[in-house]
């Protein structure tokens, strides 16, 4: 444990040093009788106590003890001041600069060690404090870890579930909401909420397990009564997740009513316009549009990513929010790589709902 000792007089520093050192093998006195020499020290490293005298060239105890405090992460640290004023009032001012105790000169030797045996005590109980709150942030950091794992895997099963009715691929899912994340990550999102859209955007169309089968599964074109069930998947997908405590399921439950609203207020389920659709399901909308363009369906062919991107260009403004188109364009070699990485085993039946 490191004992820092300034004091100007290099007799009383070769004192305490010597005090220290044979109070305890487990002390590492640091003696300074320069105080801006010691003051340096003590800003740049990691003491236990400090033991800093008052009447010194600048500066004095009671700067330095300021200029130490100052540092909201030096506040624990004990700090006895050596004084030969008995008056109050100096008192006083080392209490409030921020000193915890006092030795009177002359020091005697048995009360110079019964104080650092207390500046000590208290120091070692603010070490077991501090390491007792850092393995309690662990444990709470290892549950919280294991239920947000879970709450993922109950996302993945669910969005699984979805995809047994309605076969899009397990890597359409991995890429959009990877696409997702990408948007979010260059939109500025702090890194919590991009990893909370990445796990919840694949929930966007766990609605379309309400969906009947001959609507679902039609290989041609729905015609218009057919497609209007077919948009019920997402006001169904948000009936689903919504109301529950935890946030990745509330998130996507807007996920899921929203990725199919547009900026003009011509989308659904409630024509929303603008800013009034939530953020994330607009950052969806243009992650699930440009996978379901590039993607082969039994229905069509897979578009070049130009001519997906043209489209995303041509819908900005009107479909899709510019800030997260350019946002996405911006990021496309980024968006290619993640498209590479996630390959579908085979086309499925899907539609692509406008």
């Amino acid at each position: 444990m490191r004992i820092v000792i300034v004091d100007d007089n290099n007799v009383n520093l070769k004192l305490m040093e010597s005090l220290v050192t044979r109070a305890s093998a487990e002390y590492q006195p640091l003696a300074f009788q320069d105080s801006a020499e010691g003051l340096a020290w003590c800003l740049g490293n990691a003491a236990d106590l400090i033991i800093v005298d008052y009447m010194m060239p600048a500066p004095d105890g009671l700067e330095f003890i300021r200029r130490y405090r100052a540092r909201p992460e030096n506040g624990d640290i004990p700090m006895l001041m050596i004084t030969a004023d008995h008056e109050k009032e100096t008192r006083y001012a080392a209490l409030e600069a921020g000193a915890n105790d006092f030795l009177t000169k002359p020091i005697d030797n048995a009360e110079f060690r019964a104080r650092l045996r207390n500046m000590m005590a208290l120091r070692r109980s603010q070490k077991a404090l501090a390491d007792r709150a850092a393995w309690l942030a662990e444990k709470v950091a290892e549950a919280t870890s294991e239920i947000l794992d879970r709450e993922h895997e109950m996302i993945t099963r669910l969005s699984r579930a979805a995809e047994f009715r309605d076969p899009e691929t397990g890597a359409h899912i991995q890429r959009m909401s990877n696409y997702s994340q990408l948007i979010a990550n260059q939109l500025g999102l702090p890194k919590a909420e991009q990893e909370i859209i990445l796990r919840a955007a694949p929930m966007h169309d766990v609605g379309k397990i309400a969906i009947p089968d001959h609507i679902l599964l039609k290989p041609g074109k729905l015609d218009e009564a057919e497609f209007a069930i077919m948009k019920t998947h997402a006001e169904k997908g948000y009936e689903i997740l919504r109301g529950s405590r935890s946030n990745l399921l509330d998130v996507a439950a807007v996920i899921a009513r929203s990725h199919h609203e547009k900026i003009d207020g011509s989308g659904y389920p409630l024509g929303l316009k603008g800013d009034d659709i939530p953020l994330h399901g607009r950052i969806v909308a243009v992650a699930d549009v440009f996978d379901a363009l590039t993607t082969e369906r039994p229905y069509k062919k897979a578009w070049e990513v130009e001519r997906a991107l043209a489209f995303l260009r041509t819908g900005s403004g009107s479909h899709f929010d510019p800030q997260c188109v350019d946002a996405f364009l911006t990021r496309i070699d980024d968006a290619l790589i993640i498209r590479r990485s996630f390959q579908d085993a085979a086309p499925h039946m899907a539609h692509l709902v406008d």
